[in-house]
């Protein structure tokens, strides 16, 4: 068969990948085979392809392909995420670039707009997947928005409500005045800004006297109701009971006690503001203070700002400061470094508000959750992303599921009047007027006297149904696909999520199905530069993972990406990893190609064919129980190093060269067989990590019908395998070795048969040994006189007659310097074990270690000083 001499990706990716959906090889319907299932971590409908998406979707293709290849009913659901925040800031700015606010359409038009953006460019990342070789079952893609999606949303909140565990509640939130909406406590990024320490003076009521108050935010004075002291601290006992004047506002507040303040920090003396600060807030609410809200939305001062209503928060800061200067108000700023919440989304600094909002009631729902990862019905690989959760999951604090925004689920309560209480909850609005003329004994009502709630859900409230909703689990809960595919068996995510969506997840799966929604939880690390920084467009540090496929061809970057992958431990990305990747798939390419150039011959199989077979066949099985077992604790990384060193090593390097003919011959047909049925086993493992390459070989090897190609053929199970036989043939490959070490550092030239004297009385693998290190005869349990090169291998001593064309003068300079080397770390050995401390204390294992090393010295050396006698 004539194979091309290179492998071309390009050529070949498409047409598998065309011809795997064609004959729909990985749609999956319920069936008598038992099921695995992946769901993908849906991305954002507004994402492209980045690093940390290839790293995440190689390792779940890479699970999903095994898992189909190994018997199972394979299902790997895709899907997008609305991601409401995200993709409603690409549609308003969009309208922008067009002249339009969004404040000057309806919810409907904005709506209309917001799909048009979606169908248009929603949904690339998913088509990038299929460039990276992903398996997933496409005529299953879902999205968070779709109308059965939604309507599960909607029906879970309307059941939570019903049990009690839904509210509306007046209380601080975190405002994102870019994005315009409130966003939960996980959504908020600390992080370190240089400011500075404001000293403002409140003057004592009715005196000259002034208390000093240090603030970093002297812009929200205008919101002050009252300023703190702790009642312990004696410098302002004199103090207790009066009021202060606020700077520039002029209000007059009231001095309070309590504990909270901290007496050494700044002065001593809290400014309190509860409508923008989160402490503040609670002391407000402990001491009955009023609340003063002086910004809008948009991070702007409102008309408590006086002269400066309208101007952006951090102007006023700059502002304030000077005439708090003027003024003789201010009495020092010091610079400052404090930790600043900022949007995950938008990057904005946070404004603590006071909003209206709805929560979900945590506590009652996270103790099982938390129950079932400690006890490992739901395993955590690492495992210590367990401390990380159970720390969150004590300290749990309600859910904020309000956004104010109009892109995701609008929540189902409707209004009927403007009283607190005055709405009902429904999946409908024709069920909510029923609800509402009950509640208010009102038959007239019509749904005309109904308006539904503003806002929509946090896009997480959709996102945490995603195991179950996929399947419609809650619109129809005794469905075939929810019945046979839930639970989930593997997740695949990173740590960053664990809270957003992991923890809500298990917490959802119990609540709506009393089952946990997946068996394990593998966590991916996040993908670094050499300079161990968070690959990022902003920092312009990520190459683009498409280009990264045409350059190296998809298996070589799976493979570059999977090398250095530890589970939960970051990946630093380094493109010689996708260099090594290809060459890999160079290395295999070239050995099909070696196999197809030799002449198939019927004539007997010779002994060094049959002893590399023997190996080859318990070494595949060893190897096969080894990758298995790597698997079972999720370390991919190493199960991908097993399989590399199995194909590269043993296979090329060892088995290939002990079955090659020799120039000029043929191959025995049957060992060409039995060659070909190995190289189809190592394919079949090589496959979920190179699906291309493997696929193309598979059918190269010969014509398939669709039914027997490579993605759904069974991989061998592991078999039992004899140790005794793979540690002969090692010894082999270890005396093999010494001879051409012996070879390359004296020059000699590969071709040059040598002969062997050792004191062993028969090597094992005796045909193999022969061919490999070009042998013509071996002496056992002989000595030679002439001056040779020994080593040992274990305790066989194998001695080589040097070459008439070496120089024994130089040879013996060498040898002696060696020997004077040797001595020198037999002393360091011999110190280390007279030392009763050493020896006493250390563990058993790194005593023997040396006892070995001192005995390997010795053995050596003594060979050496013989050596040194015929020389």
């Amino acid at each position: 068969m004539q194979i091309s001499e290179k492998y071309n990706p390009q050529e070949t990716e498409q047409k598998w990948y065309n011809y795997w959906l064609e004959n729909k090889f990985f749609h999956s319907e319920p069936n008598e085979k038992p099921p695995y299932t992946v769901v993908i971590p849906p991305p954002n409908v507004t994402g492209i392809l980045h690093m940390g998406h290839m790293l995440n979707n190689t390792i779940q293709d890479v699970l999903v392909r095994r898992a189909r290849m190994q018997g199972f009913n394979a299902c790997w659901v895709p899907g997008t995420d609305h991601a409401s925040i995200a993709t409603e800031a690409k549609v308003v700015a969009k309208l922008k670039s067009e002249g339009i606010n969004k404040s000057d359409i309806t919810r409907e038009e904005f709506l209309k707009h917001a799909w048009d953006w979606t169908d248009k460019y929603g949904g690339t990342i998913l088509e990038q997947l299929k460039k990276l070789g992903c398996s997933c079952d496409w005529d299953r893609t879902r999205f968070t928005l779709e109308d059965k999606m939604s309507q599960q949303v909607i029906k879970s909140f309307v059941d939570l409500y019903n049990k009690g565990l839904i509210y509306r509640g007046y209380r601080m939130v975190n405002w994102d005045p870019e994005a315009k909406t409130n966003i939960s406590d996980e959504e908020v990024i600390f992080k370190e800004q240089n400011g500075k320490l404001y000293f403002l003076k409140y003057k004592i009521e009715g005196t000259e006297e002034f208390l000093s108050v240090a603030t970093t935010r002297p812009e929200t004075i205008f919101g002050d109701t009252a300023v703190c002291i702790n009642p312990n601290d004696e410098r302002y006992a004199n103090l207790k009971g009066k009021n202060v004047i606020v700077p520039i506002v002029n209000r007059v507040i009231p001095i309070i006690e309590d504990e909270y303040v901290d007496i050494e920090f700044g002065t001593g003396a809290l400014k309190i503001t509860p409508a923008h600060d989160i402490n503040d807030y609670e002391i407000g609410q402990k001491h009955q203070l009023p609340m003063i809200d002086a910004l809008d939305d948009d991070g702007n001062l409102n008309d408590h700002g006086l002269h400066y209503a309208g101007k952006n928060r951090f102007d006023v800061r700059k502002q304030i400061a000077k005439e708090l200067e003027e003024k003789d108000l201010l009495l020092k700023a010091e610079d400052y470094v404090n930790k600043v919440g900022t949007s995950e989304r938008t990057g904005a600094v946070i404004e603590p508000k006071v909003s209206v909002q709805w929560f979900l009631k945590m506590s009652e729902i996270a103790k099982p959750a938390l129950d079932v990862v400690m006890n490992d019905e739901v395993k955590f690989y690492p495992e210590k992303f367990k401390n990380t959760y159970k720390h969150w999951m004590d300290n749990i604090r309600d859910w904020n599921i309000s956004r104010q925004l109009w892109w995701g689920q609008q929540i189902p309560a409707f209004y009927y009047g403007d009283g607190e209480n005055d709405f009902v909850v429904a999946e409908k609005i024709e069920e909510a007027l029923i609800l509402a003329q009950e509640k208010t004994n009102n038959s007239q009502l019509t749904t005309n006297d109904l308006k539904q709630d503003e806002d929509a859900l946090d896009t997480w409230f959709s996102s945490w149904l995603w195991p179950m909703s996929v399947f419609d689990g809650l619109l129809d809960p005794d469905n075939k696909d929810i019945n046979y595919y839930y639970p989930t068996v593997d997740l695949v995510t990173g740590p960053d999520i664990i809270f957003f969506w992991v923890a809500r997840m298990i917490m959802a799966g119990l609540e709506f199905k009393g089952e946990v929604p997946f068996k394990n939880v593998y966590f991916t690390g996040i993908v670094r530069d050499k300079q161990r920084r968070k690959m990022s467009k902003q920092l312009g540090n990520s190459p683009d993972p498409l280009d990264l496929i045409s350059q190296y061809g998809a298996d070589g970057v799976r493979v570059g990406s999977l090398l250095s992958a530890p589970a939960g431990n970051d990946l630093l990305f380094d493109e010689d990893l996708m260099v090594q990747g290809r060459n890999f798939m160079t290395k295999i390419w070239n050995a099909f190609r070696l196999t197809q150039n030799w002449n198939k011959e019927d004539k007997p199989l010779i002994q060094s064919d049959n002893e590399a077979i023997e190996w080859f066949e318990n070494q595949l099985n060893k190897s096969i129980a080894e990758i298995n077992d790597q698997f079972d604790k999720f370390r991919i990384s190493d199960a991908l190093h097993l399989i590399q060193k199995l194909v590269k090593d043993d296979f090329c390097g060892w088995y290939l060269e002990a079955i090659k003919p020799n120039y000029g011959e043929g191959i025995s047909k049957a060992v060409y067989d039995q060659t070909i049925v190995f190289f189809e086993e190592l394919m079949k493992l090589l496959h979920p990590f190179m699906p291309f390459l493997s696929e193309e070989l598979w059918q190269l090897i010969s014509e398939r019908k669709p039914e027997e190609a490579l993605v759904i053929a069974q991989q061998k199970k592991a078999e039992e395998f004899n140790q005794s036989i793979i540690e002969k043939f090692e010894t082999a490959e270890e005396i093999i070795s010494g001879v051409r070490n012996y070879r390359q550092t004296k020059g000699i030239s590969p071709r040059e048969e040598v002969e062997v004297y050792t004191n062993a009385s028969v090597f094992e693998n005796e045909a193999v040994v022969k061919k490999l290190a070009s042998i013509s005869e071996i002496h056992y349990g002989e000595k030679t006189d002439r001056p040779s090169f020994t080593f040992l291998v274990g305790s066989t001593e194998v001695s080589i007659p040097l070459s008439e064309k070496l120089d024994l003068e130089e040879e013996k300079k060498k040898t002696e310097e060696e020997v004077k080397y040797l001595k020198g770390f037999l002393i360091s050995v011999d110190k280390k074990l007279s030392n009763e401390k050493f020896v006493a204390n250390a563990k058993p294992e790194v005593v023997e270690v040396e006892r070995k090393k001192q005995k390997d010295a010795q053995d050596k050396i003594a060979i050496l000083e013989e050596k040194l006698k015929t020389l």
